[in-house]
């Protein structure tokens, strides 16, 4: 699940400034869409008033020529009022679709930029389908509520007031009741659409779960088939789902009995009106003409205002979808870049941590580590899972800001430089590489986007990858499916080395960059792996030793701490947790030692075994 903060939505003031900050920047298309949506409501206006006109003189008089001739004037009248009203329908749709494109352009980058500009901490701590789901909802429901607010709101409110009006000049009781009830009926929708958002919040935050523990279980399907956990997901799927479903049926039978008041309402009005008009028929006040304009701005005002309900249900729906993108949008991101930070310049490549402190929680992972490495220095860090050492890389990347202490390259605080710069400087082999769903030209040109194909193939040489890539069917074109998942671990971690090697940075990171190698392929890349560190600072994480032996020096590092440092051989002379280290690989994975060194090992091994002995109580003798 989402390691969610206790708030997880934004405020609807938040949701509508993020949209409007959006939308004001096409102020010619705001124009036309609202000029189209007057002229519209002034055509549907005016038309009632000439039907009216229309049935008077139907009813007042017999038919002549005359009478005919001023009938097909009212027609001619009316046609161009539709005719208006089409030509302003097309302005305010076409210039509406061409604002929503843009708009909606904008949010899907702007949501991208922001949430991808957001700490490595923020991304392990939030499914990835969880977000993808939020990126995605964020820019469809600015296109629900701005139809909302353009194309139904503001011409309901407007027409309902011409209506009013024009109802009011033929008779003031006639135009007062249908304003009245038209606040009041608006109140209602507005009072229960509020109270019911809470349930909108929740059904939203289900749906957004559901997409969520899908896209967990379908990433590790591997790990279910492996484990026979289908039936185990498909209970957390049911539970998930079950929570859609309560929040879902809450949210429906609130909508009916939101109906069932509307229903109400109508049939309050209709029968109202139609009462007081043939009260004052009766007296003369008027025609059967004004029925029809009375029934025809009803019936009108009954459509607009049911849809406003719709609206208002979808309104309020995509504000509560939006709003898990905006507070998203709204938390600052954890790592920044200085306002006017300059780039980082390397030319020496020498890297110093001073009084580092740094902790996840209240537990420190290093509390005051000073390490120095100097311009081209290999240098290896060893240590217990847990000791730092993957930290430390982190740290120098900048993925973490500490928090206290300072880190530094060529004497410039990584704080004080644009992220960007920093990370440039920096080559980094992860242990677990991860792959883009695209072809391996493009995973591998990810080093260096501006490198020629030949300059791709001849780093796929270098790190050996260049031999499996040629045997696949599409060659550098193959896609290599989700993380990578259509290849093998070691041939993962072949094409990070090989975009390590295009990179050509100044500062290496290698964090077990071997691990997923067998011994002929590793024994292959590691001639690629001392081309690629020539002339570089070099920082080798590596819980196999063997690795490390040529390094210039080697950090033992032991909960957060340094508690040892040296080359290889000085440490095993110290006798400390290397040489421990060491004894439990028994040199493992690497060349034949010298017969000097296997002796001294060996004898001080008998001699260490012979002591425990000693130590330990003899056995009972069995009776």
């Amino acid at each position: 699940m989402d390691d969610a903060p206790k708030k997880k939505y934004a405020t609807s003031g938040q949701v509508l400034r993020t949209y409007y900050r959006s939308v004001i920047r096409y102020p010619s298309f705001i124009f036309l869409v609202f000029l189209g949506v007057v002229g519209l409501q002034v055509a549907d206006l005016a038309a009632p008033w000439y039907l009216k006109e229309f049935f008077n003189v139907l009813a007042s008089k017999t038919p002549s020529a005359a009478l005919v001739s001023q009938l097909f004037g009212i027609i001619v009248i009316i046609a161009l009022i539709w005719l208006a009203s089409w030509a302003m329908r097309r302005l305010q749709d076409f210039s509406n679709i061409y604002l929503e494109a843009r708009v909606m352009t904008n949010l899907f980058s702007n949501a991208f930029e922001y949430l991808i500009g957001h700490s490595y901490n923020f991304f392990t701590s939030n499914f990835a389908g969880s977000l993808t789901h939020r990126v995605s909802k964020f820019a469809r429901a600015f296109e629900v509520m701005f139809d909302a607010i353009a194309l139904q709101f503001f011409p309901t409110f407007l027409f309902v007031c011409g209506a009013v009006t024009v109802l009011f000049l033929r008779n003031p009781i006639l135009g007062i009741a249908l304003g009245v009830w038209s606040v009041l009926f608006m109140a209602f929708q507005i009072y229960v659409a509020k109270l019911r958002q809470p349930v909108r919040a929740a059904r939203a935050e289900a749906d957004t779960r559901i997409t969520g523990t899908l896209a967990d279980a379908i990433s590790n399907h591997p790990t279910i088939m492996l484990f026979s956990g289908s039936r185990h997901e498909l209970g957390l799927f049911k539970g998930v789902v079950n929570i859609w479903r309560k929040a879902t049926l809450r949210s429906w039978l609130a909508d009916n009995w939101i109906w069932s008041g509307i229903g109400f309402f109508m049939i309050a009005i209709e029968v109202l009106l139609l009462w007081v008009a043939t009260i004052y028929w009766g007296k003369g006040m008027l025609t059967i003409g004004d029925f029809v304009l009375i029934q025809a701005y009803l019936m009108t005002t009954f459509d607009r205002l049911v849809s406003i309900n719709r609206e208002l249900r979808r309104f309020y729906d995509a504000l509560a979808d939006s709003s898990e993108m905006v507070y998203i949008l709204e938390q600052k991101h954890d790592v920044r870049d200085p306002e006017g930070a300059p780039p980082l310049k390397v030319k020496n490549g020498e890297i110093e941590f001073k009084d580092v402190q740094f902790s996840f929680s209240s537990a420190p992972l290093l509390s005051g580590l000073n390490l120095q490495i100097k311009s081209k220095e290999k240098v290896g860090l060893v240590g217990h899972s847990g000791a730092g050492k993957s930290t430390i890389t982190k740290l120098l990347l900048r993925m973490f800001d500490i928090k206290g202490g300072s880190i530094a390259i060529d004497g410039q605080n990584i704080s004080k430089v644009t992220q960007d710069s920093l990370r440039e400087a920096v080559a980094f082999v992860p242990q677990e590489p991860v792959l883009f769903h695209r072809p391996l030209m493009e995973n591998i040109r990810y080093g260096r986007r501006d490198a020629t194909d030949e300059e791709v193939i001849e780093a796929a040489k270098k790190a050996h990858c260049h031999e499996f890539i040629s045997n696949l069917n599409q060659g550098y074109g193959t896609y290599v499916g989700e993380r990578g998942i259509k290849l093998s671990g070691g041939e993962r971690q072949r094409v990070a080395i090989a975009r390590a090697i295009l990179k050509n940075a100044p500062i290496l990171l290698l964090d077990e960059a071997t691990s997923s190698l067998d011994s002929e392929s590793e024994a292959l890349i590691q001639d690629a792996l001392e081309t690629l560190m020539k002339d570089k600072t070099v920082i080798v994480i590596a819980h196999r030793l063997s690795t490390i032996m040529k390094m210039d020096r080697i950090i033992v590092l032991e909960k957060g701490s340094i508690v040892a440092e040296g080359t290889h051989q000085q440490l095993l002379e110290d006798k400390g947790l290397y040489q421990k280290l060491w004894k439990i690989q028994a040199g493992g994975f690497r060349e034949e030692p010298e017969p000097e060194e296997l002796d001294a090992t060996l004898i001080e091994a008998e001699e260490e075994a012979g002591r425990d002995d000693e130590e330990k109580e003899p056995m009972p003798k069995m009776k």
